[in-house]
């Protein structure tokens, strides 16, 4: 059963968010017009899937713990972009 939808405008898109009575987030809408608008852009969004591969998880995993163990480590992006224009 569906609780409340809000609606948001995102980058000039339209989405209403769909909550359930506990207020958690169940779904999203798009306006079709802007789905079609989306799926001209990106022809295979009908054909994503959604399985991550375990090497990805592993990765990312290593990743944050690697991140736990050495917070120091952590820099902004722009760090890098002043480190590459030198």
């Amino acid at each position: 059963m569906i609780a409340f939808g809000i609606i948001f405008k995102l980058d000039n898109m339209s989405v209403q968010y769909i909550s359930d009575k506990k207020g958690k987030v169940t779904a999203v809408q798009v306006p079709i017009k802007e789905w079609e608008m989306i799926k001209s852009k990106y022809p295979d969004v009908d054909h994503i899937d959604n399985q991550i591969p375990q090497w990805h998880k592993d990765l990312i995993d290593a990743r944050l713990e690697a991140l736990k163990k050495n917070p120091n480590d952590i820099h902004p992006i722009e760090t890098l972009f002043d480190g590459l224009e030198t």
